[in-house]
């Protein structure tokens, strides 16, 4: 089938893919936006996929202040390219990534670096919860495996919901952005401050 310049371009804006990858996921999808839409965040799950073990060592430090100064994030993302750590889609990636730091202030990464010791705190705080709520015996442990979930969500950047669109969560938007973009993007590290909190 022909697909029109004006529903690739508006594909486009939507997902930020390229013009070839647009066309194509119009032709599967019989000119459906939503099933192109689909097929492209598919696509771009399944390219990042296969760039994980690439090395990246080009990127930025993108700051960011909140409300007045009173909130301040620094994040390092990283690629595999000068070139792509140029281009205004990855900066806009890596602010976007500031902004969800400075909303929800992430502690972690991911779950992998949550240190053994929270996991079996939080684990006995859900047990002792449960247990206080009287709930039945042979679903405590699911209780405790959903409430650690929950800790995860709420406290690992990439498990985190995005603020712009909670659909998804931040560890797809960073796979998004690496199908878009055809290099391998880590998000290092990041730091949160607020004026008057205590300093660990």
């Amino acid at each position: 089938m022909t697909v029109s310049t004006e529903l690739i371009k508006e594909l486009r804006d939507k997902t930020g893919a390229g013009v070839l990858d647009c066309r194509k996921a119009l032709e599967n999808s019989g000119g459906n936006l939503e099933k192109a839409i689909v097929i492209l965040r598919e696509k771009g799950l399944a390219d990042a996929t296969k760039r994980a073990g690439r090395e990246t060592k080009a990127g930025v430090v993108e700051l960011y202040n909140h409300g007045d100064g009173r909130i301040g994030v620094m994040v390092e993302v990283n690629c595999e390219t000068d070139f792509v750590a140029r281009t205004a889609e990855f900066r806009e990636f890596a602010h976007e990534i500031s902004l969800q730091v400075a909303a929800n202030f992430p502690s972690y990464l991911n779950r992998e670096d949550v240190p053994d010791e929270i996991v079996e705190q939080e684990k006995d705080i859900a047990r002792k919860q449960a247990l206080e709520e009287q709930k039945p015996d042979h679903v405590i442990d699911r209780i405790v495996e959903g409430r650690l979930a929950k800790f995860f969500e709420q406290n690992c950047l990439l498990l985190q919901p995005y603020i712009r669109d909670d659909s998804k969560i931040v560890d797809e938007l960073l796979k998004e952005m690496i199908g878009t973009v055809g290099e391998n993007i880590t998000i290092r590290r990041f730091k949160r401050w607020a004026v008057g909190e205590e300093v660990s």
